[in-house]
C-alpha cells in the first residue's frame, strides 16, 4: 500500500501544473524588405537577379563561400586552435552539466545507509543495528517550480551554446578579414618597393643630368625627397606585414603555415568569395546565431516568472525509507525485523514581507529587459545587412572607378618620363605625375581591400560561417536553433 503511495505521489509530480507565462515570440522591430535605393542597386539587374537564385549565406559552407585555399587553411587551424572558441564551447559543457543537475531535482534521490552501535549502561551493553533505502527531502512539484527552473536551465544552455556559434561566425570572420589585411599590406609593399626602385633610377638620372647641366640642383634634391619617402614606405608597411603575420598567428593559434607566402594577389580577389543571397529580414530571426541566443535567454527569463509564481503556493516535501532494524547483526534480516518511515512535510507562506511578491517583480522585470535586448538585437543585425549590402554595390562602382584611376596615371607617368628624358618637360611634372600614380595605386588596394572586407562582413551578419560544407547537418546544434527547437 505503501509503494502504491509512493507511486501515486512520483505521477503527481511528475504531471505538475505549471505557472510560465504562454510564451510568444515578440514582434520584430525591423521593416519587412531590405532598404531599397541606388546604394543598393536596381532589382531588376543581372546581379540582382542571379542573387535571388543562389543559396542563404547561413546556408553556405565556409569552404564554399571561401575560395582562397590559404583562407581555408587558416579557418581550419582557427577552429582547431583558437582559445576564445575553446572557453566558449567549455561554457557550454559548463550549462548543460548545469541542466542535468536541475533536471535531477525533479525525481527522488535514493540512498542506501546502514548503522551499527553499541553503548554501554550499568553494566549492560546495548546493540542496534539498521539498513535503510530510501529518498531524504525530495520535494513533489505539485505547482511546477521545479519544472520552470528546468526549463530556465534549458534556455540558458541553448543560449550559451547559439552564444558558441556566434563566436565561431566571428572568428571565421576576423580570420578572413586579417588575411585580407595581410595579402592588402603585401601589395602596398610591393608597391612602395617598385616606386622606391622608380625614385632610385630618377634620382640617378637627374644627378646624371645635373652634372651635365640638364638638371638643376633643386630637381636633385626634389628627386632625393622623393627617394626618402618611398623608402620610409617601404619601412612602414614590411613592419604592417609582420604585424598582420603576428595577428593571424594569434588567431589560429598556432604557427602560419609554410605555404602562406604563395597566396594569390588581392587585385583576383573578385573571385575570392561564392556570391551569396541576403534573403528577407524575418530570416534573421532563425539564422543569425546572436538572435536564437536572446531569444533563449528570453524564454529562460519566462520560465523564471513560472518558478517566482510557484513560490506562492505550498512546497510539499516527503521522507521515506523501508529497511531492517534489530539489536544484533544476526537478527537483521530475520521475520519481524521489517522497519519504514513515510513523512510527508508541507510548508505554506503566510507572511514574508512581500518577499515573494519583490521576486515575483524582480522575474517580470528581467523578462522585459531581456525582450528589449532581443529586439535590439533584431535591430542591430537589420542595420548591419543593410550596411553591407549596400557596400556590396557601391564598392563595385568605387573599385572600377579606381582601376581606371590607374590605368589613367599609368598613361600620365609614362608620358611625363618620356617627355622628361627628352628634355621636353620639367621634372616637377614628372614627380607629380610618379605621386599620382602612387596615389591611384594606393587607393585601389585600400578601396579593395574594403570591398573585400564588406563581403566577408556581408556573410558574417547574414549567418554565414557556422557549418563547413554547404547543407552539412553535422553541425546538429546549430540547425536545432536555427529551426527553434529546444
Amino acid at each position: 500500500m505503501k509503494l502504491k503511495l509512493l507511486a501515486l505521489v512520483c505521477v503527481a509530480a511528475l504531471a505538475a501544473c505549471s505557472l510560465d507565462p504562454v510564451y510568444q515570440r515578440p514582434a520584430a522591430p525591423i521593416a519587412g524588405t531590405w532598404p531599397s535605393g541606388p546604394a543598393y542597386g536596381a532589382a531588376s539587374s543581372p546581379s540582382a537577379a542571379g542573387r535571388a537564385a543562389t543559396p542563404a549565406a547561413a546556408e553556405v559552407g565556409w569552404r564554399d563561400f571561401y575560395r582562397d585555399p590559404h583562407l581555408r587553411k587558416l579557418i581550419a587551424l582557427a577552429l582547431d586552435n583558437n582559445r576564445d572558441l575553446r572557453v566558449a564551447a567549455l561554457q557550454v559543457a559548463e550549462y548543460e552539466a548545469q541542466y542535468r543537475i536541475t533536471r535531477a531535482a525533479l525525481a527522488p534521490s535514493i540512498d542506501a545507509a546502514g548503522a551499527l552501535s553499541n553503548a554501554r549502561s550499568d553494566g549492560t551493553i546495548t546493540r542496534s543495528s539498521s539498513v535503510s533505502v530510501g529518498t531524504t527531502s525530495w520535494e513533489i512539484d505539485f505547482f511546477g517550480r521545479l519544472q520552470s527552473l528546468k526549463r530556465q536551465a534549458l534556455e540558458n544552455y541553448l543560449s550559451t551554446d547559439a552564444s558558441r556559434v556566434s563566436t565561431q561566425l566571428s572568428l571565421v570572420a576576423t580570420v578572413a578579414t586579417d588575411y585580407l589585411q595581410l595579402r592588402a599590406d603585401e601589395t602596398m609593399l610591393k608597391i612602395s618597393t617598385d616606386t622606391a626602385a622608380a625614385d632610385q633610377r630618377t634620382y640617378d638620372l637627374t644627378a646624371a643630368m645635373q652634372k651635365i647641366g640638364s638638371a638643376s640642383l633643386q630637381d636633385v634634391r626634389e628627386a632625393q625627397t622623393s627617394l626618402a619617402s618611398a623608402k620610409a614606405s617601404v619601412a612602414s608597411y614590411t613592419r604592417a606585414v609582420a604585424q598582420d603575420r603576428n595577428t593571424l598567428s594569434a588567431q589560429i593559434g598556432c604557427a602560419l603555415p609554410d605555404d602562406l607566402d604563395a597566396g594569390s594577389a588581392l587585385f583576383d580577389g573578385d573571385a575570392m568569395f561564392a556570391d551569396i543571397g541576403a534573403g528577407v529580414p524575418s530570416e534573421l530571426l532563425t539564422r543569425r546565431p546572436d538572435i536564437v541566443a536572446a531569444e533563449h535567454t528570453l524564454k529562460a527569463a519566462n520560465a523564471n516568472i513560472g518558478a517566482a509564481r510557484a513560490a506562492f503556493f505550498p512546497k510539499i516535501e516527503l521522507t521515506a525509507t523501508a529497511g531492517t532494524a534489530s539489536t544484533g547483526l544476526t537478527q537483521l534480516f530475520k521475520a519481524g525485523t521489517g522497519a519504514w518511515t513515510f513523512a510527508p512535510s508541507i510548508t505554506m507562506p503566510i507572511f514574508d514581507y512581500g518577499s515573494n511578491k519583490a521576486s515575483l517583480d524582480v522575474a517580470r522585470i528581467e523578462k522585459d529587459i531581456d525582450v528589449a535586448e532581443y529586439e535590439k538585437t533584431i535591430q542591430t543585425a537589420f542595420k548591419e545587412v543593410a550596411n553591407a549590402l549596400a557596400g556590396r554595390e557601391t564598392y563595385v562602382t568605387q573599385v572600377e572607378a579606381d582601376r581606371d584611376y590607374v590605368r589613367s596615371a599609368q598613361d600620365y607617368y609614362d608620358l611625363a618620363q618620356a617627355r622628361y628624358r627628352a628634355g621636353t618637360d620639367s621634372f616637377l611634372t614628372l614627380l607629380t605625375a610618379q605621386r599620382t600614380l602612387y596615389t591611384a595605386q594606393q587607393q585601389l588596394v585600400t578601396d579593395q581591400l574594403a570591398k573585400l572586407s564588406n563581403l566577408v562582413t556581408l556573410y558574417k551578419v547574414l549567418g554565414g560561417g557556422w557549418s563547413e560544407r554547404t547543407g552539412d547537418v553535422s553541425q546538429a546544434g546549430a540547425i536545432r536553433h536555427a529551426s527553434g527547437q529546444s
